[in-house]
């Protein structure tokens, strides 16, 4: 521990409207959950339970311990928390005591963990294990922060470059829960099976769910696409949530007898292309619900509730989405354009990037968060995601959006992922570099795998230059970082060679 400076759920379910009506955070819905079933189970993994009265007294008493150590309402403390139930005791002591949680990803470099810090400034540092320590006698009686008050500060992805600090407010992770319960079609008696790193908002949204629902969070330290299965099943879960390619990852794996021996109902989550969804229903059976949203904006903008493939479905409750030109103006159906989200609340959206006023300005303008993300509607009003607007590369005169290739490289059976980006041309703008991953004993031909995709492929859109990797960078949500894959033209095929 180091201590530094001061530095068959719908939009229409009647709970969830309710819920919605008053501007509050999460910790009030923890009280009344205590107060009416103080055993019930909250979360578990495959060695023990954490009851509703366990995750409030042992987060009282780490709140306290807090205090005793100098930690003010207010400040700052970074943590290194593995899916653990002690990490989710902590979670809710910092909440409590007004402190504004800075998850650290452990295999961040220290570069990476220089940068956070920096921006940041933490009172404290808190190492893996560390909360242990940290308890204090006597309880805690202090009252809650606001709605408003910062609950954490979430780095970026950081796919493209530096992380960015996303002030995330204690009614911002209320709404994540809420919309957890929507996109999931949540209801009492889940399981809901929990990889998700509690450093990424994809982790830490799912812990409002249990005091929304009487469902249950089982985690696991990681994903593990060979032992998911056995997992899922050990677990009884009834939901799976996908982010960063992990659908398409487990697609590619052998099938086994596991695959249809769970208790899964639903998959939910963000990345799937409209060409899997037939795959993995049929392969997985089970159904999907696909989500659109960033951490900017309570982490859940839509959701597909009617099942339209490819879709990420229509605006949460609390915002309202459209999609813009350059010049802002909405664009009729089909015609692709920035998503724009505007809250129908003020606290729906993030008060600000930390200590970056020209990035919050660029992001949050007139109300509404400019996204960066290319996206069209259809005549129903369903919005479709393409991908990032900055996540493209020109080539003689044409814009080639990296997911357009991506999805379509990735479809070839002895590719486990790829990464596109652009690389300085001989002449003109930029030409493609494709970098692929094999699957797990595959041997890949990048000859053969060009003339496999040159007919799926614009001319334009074709790679000049193809990689192959092993494995590839990642963020906490799997997300490939393409700013670390290396933009030199030696380490490949050069395709028109």
């Amino acid at each position: 521990m180091l201590l530094l400076p001061d530095g068959g759920v719908t939009q229409a379910d009647s709970r969830n409207q309710d819920a919605i009506k008053v501007a509050e955070g999460f910790l009030e819905l923890l009280r009344a959950a205590v107060a009416a079933e103080p055993e019930r189970v909250f979360a578990r993994t495959a060695e023990a339970e954490l009851t509703l009265a366990a995750l409030d007294a042992e987060s009282d008493a780490l709140a306290a311990g807090l205090r005793a150590r100098g930690v003010a309402r207010g400040d700052r403390v970074a943590a290194v928390l593995p899916n653990t139930l002690e990490s989710l005791t902590l979670i809710f002591a910092m909440a409590k005591a007004g402190i504004a949680w800075v998850p650290l990803n452990p295999q961040l470099s220290e570069t990476g963990l220089q940068h956070i810090l920096s921006l940041t400034q933490p009172r404290l540092v808190l190492r893996e294990g560390e909360e242990a320590g940290l308890r204090a006698p006597g309880g805690f009686h202090e009252a809650p922060p606001t709605a408003a008050d910062d609950f954490a500060i979430c780095t970026t992805s950081g796919t493209t470059g530096p992380p960015k600090g996303v002030r995330v407010s204690h009614r911002m992770l209320r709404l994540a829960g809420e919309g957890v319960a929507l996109v999931a079609n949540a209801r009492d008696g889940d399981v809901m099976f929990m990889w998700e790193p509690l450093h990424h908002i994809g982790g830490v949204q799912m812990v409002v769910l249990p005091l929304l629902r009487r469902a249950v969070l089982h985690l696991v330290p990681r994903f593990s696409a060979s032992r998911f299965w056995a997992d899922v099943i050990a677990a009884r879960a009834t939901h799976l949530h996908y982010l960063g390619g992990i659908l398409q990852i487990l697609l590619k794996q052998d099938p086994s007898p596991a695959e249809r021996a769970h208790a899964l109902r639903i998959a939910w989550g963000g990345g799937c292309p409209a060409e899997l969804w037939p795959q993995v229903q049929a392969r997985f059976g089970v159904a999907l619900r696909e989500c659109y949203g960033m951490t900017e904006a309570s982490s859940f903008s839509s959701f597909n509730a009617d099942g339209t493939p490819g879709s990420v479905g229509r605006a949460m409750p609390w915002f309202e989405v459209s999609v813009v030109d350059a010049a802002g103006q909405p664009l009729p159906p089909g015609v692709r354009g920035e998503i724009v989200v505007r809250a129908r609340e003020r606290l729906a959206l993030t008060q600000g990037y930390l200590d970056n006023p020209e990035a919050t300005a660029r992001a949050l303008r007139d109300g509404a968060l400019h996204t960066g993300d290319s996206g069209s509607l259809d005549a129903a009003g369903n919005l479709f995601f393409h991908g990032r607007m900055t996540d493209s590369v020109r080539v003689r005169g044409e814009n080639v959006a990296a997911w357009e290739v991506e999805s379509i490289a990735a479809q070839h059976p002895d590719v486990a992922d790829c990464a596109m980006i652009g690389v300085a041309a001989e002449i003109g703008e930029q030409e493609i570099k494709l970098f692929l991953q094999p699957r797990a004993g595959a041997t890949l031909d990048l000859a053969a795998f060009d003339a496999w995709l040159a007919p799926r492929l614009a001319r334009y859109q074709r790679p000049r230059y193809l990689a192959l990797v092993q494995e590839f960078p990642r963020t906490p949500s799997q997300r490939i970082q393409k700013f670390a894959l290396p933009a030199g033209l030696g380490d490949g095929l050069d395709t028109r060679a």
